[in-house]
């Protein structure tokens, strides 16, 4: 990856009329605020259908595309919505933050308009898309017509217990009983990946290109686990023996309790890591560069007993390691991928980001966590790794600084050489663009100087997450003129 910077902001976070971010005019607007701005990449969450608290990292499938996101604005311009059914505007009356139970109350009904509308008009394209993607989207759109018929009980707990296991006739049959239903999930999915491809060709045109994220495990209540129930540490009723997250550390006491299924990882060594080539090959299709999510959890993981009250009960197992980095590179030889190689980074962890070949994580915030050297402090950075101001994670860094205490501040200050002219956000983005690292990515909010009530997401809560969005107007030219000549200056 040669020298260059980007702007982390999800799809969500985009304004719009349809109340959330979706691929549309306001997609292609940002995309040229980016090429305005200077800048070369635009990196974005993971795109799935989001269940669990609305958590972009629990989604119903690795593959699939989020509805949400279906411009309707570009649906009624070909016809198959009219401008009332699209409802720009009344989609919430707080543009500044994603209503995500008002979407899913409402969005069905206006995409099964555009559905009824273009299923014979579309139909050639449609089932073409259909044949190109039968190996997930055959049990994603049945999966999702099944989660819509038993009004959204997880799949462990269906009824029909051959169903339930995934059983192939069992499948067959309610698949033909439900088709209405299957065909429409299928048709949706063919409205986000034919938008998808166009707001993909518009970034390359302008230079930009898109970096994905791809969690490391699956959601417990998804197409994927239903699917391969063999290749996850199940018991015999399909539920979890074990589940990922993080130990206790100074962040969190008790430590992260995600609920994700592990893997078998044996069984998936046993295939070659089919169900893990496909997934990285279907990011490879919609994204130019994919960071990698918890990729010390290759080396180890954290092993959660099934029923813990907290992550402490947990214990360290070993992950495939370069076993599985090898099988997708060799699968995958042209991808180009970060691994978030944050959290609790042992000697063997270092040695396998060191074998991967793929540049790691630095965050300029977790530099001055304590007045201790870190490895996070620019001077310490090699050249291949990937900057961040903060992730997704973290509080935005005007209101990361408001919480230092006063020691901690006078150290970044003097570490940074910060002014009250440049202003101390812009003190930091300007740390880690004048790095040695090959890419830089600042957060939207940062550029903006938003507070605490633009953070994306605080680990380990549940509610209040995921909602942040820009407003018409915020990215303004004065704005892209000053990331632009910050790039330049520091040859980005």
């Amino acid at each position: 990856m040669e020298r260059s910077s980007g702007i982390l902001l999800h799809i969500s976070s985009l304004p719009s009329p349809y109340g959330v971010g979706t691929l549309g005019r306001e997609a292609r607007e940002f995309i040229e605020f980016l090429d305005s701005a200077g800048q070369r990449f635009w990196q974005m969450l993971p795109v799935g259908p989001t269940g669990f608290g609305d958590s972009p990292y629990q989604s119903f499938s690795s593959f699939a595309g989020n509805p949400f996101f279906v411009d309707l604005g570009l649906l009624a311009e070909e016809g198959l919505l009219t401008e009332a059914e699209a409802g720009a505007g009344t989609w919430g009356d707080r543009p500044e933050q994603a209503d995500y139970s008002l979407l899913a109350r409402r969005r069905p009904a206006v995409l099964r308009q555009a559905y009824e509308r273009g299923r014979e008009r579309l139909r050639g394209e449609w089932e073409g898309f259909c044949r190109d993607n039968d190996a997930w989207l055959k049990d994603y759109a049945l999966f999702m017509a099944l989660k819509e018929h038993f009004r959204q009980t997880p799949w462990d707990q269906w009824e029909d217990r051959a169903l339930r296991f995934h059983r192939q006739e069992a499948a067959d049959l309610w698949r033909e009983r439900l088709a209405g239903e299957v065909e429409y999930h299928s048709f949706v999915q063919y409205l986000f990946f034919r938008q998808w491809g166009a707001l993909k060709a518009f970034a390359e045109e302008h230079g930009i290109r898109l970096i994905g994220d791809l969690p490391i495990y699956a959601a417990p209540d998804s197409a994927d686990v239903w699917g391969n129930q063999e290749e996850y540490l199940l018991d015999g009723e399909g539920r979890p023996l074990a589940v990922g997250g993080t130990p206790p550390d100074a962040f969190t006491s008790q430590g992260q309790l995600w609920g994700n299924p592990l893997y078998r990882w044996e069984k998936m060594k046993e295939n070659d890591y089919r169900w893990w080539k496909a997934r990285m090959g279907a990011a490879a299709a919609l994204f130019h560069v994919v960071r990698l999510d918890h990729f010390r959890g290759l080396e180890s993981y954290w092993q959660i007993p099934a029923g813990a009250e907290s992550a402490a009960a947990g214990c360290w197992a070993k992950g495939p390691g370069l076993s599985l980095i090898r099988a997708l590179q060799e699968a995958l030889p042209d991808l180009a991928v970060i691994a978030e190689d944050l959290g609790c980074l042992t000697p063997e962890v270092r040695e396998l980001l060191e074998a991967s070949g793929w540049p790691g994580m630095k965050v300029l915030e977790f530099a001055f966590d304590s007045l201790q050297p870190s490895d996070y402090l620019p001077h310490r950075y090699g050249r291949r790794c990937a900057v961040y101001t903060g992730t997704h994670d973290n509080l935005p860094a005007a209101a990361w600084f408001s919480e230092l205490s006063a020691d901690t501040v006078l150290y970044a200050a003097e570490y940074l050489g910060l002014s009250r002219e440049e202003g101390r956000v812009w003190g930091l983005i300007r740390g880690g663009m004048s790095s040695v690292g090959e890419l830089f990515i600042a957060q939207m909010q940062d550029y903006l100087e938003l507070g605490r009530e633009s953070r994306m997401n605080t680990p380990g809560t549940l509610g209040g997450n995921w909602q942040w969005r820009l407003v018409p107007g915020q990215l303004s030219p004065e704005l892209a003129r000053r990331i632009r000549e910050l790039t330049a200056l520091y040859e980005r």
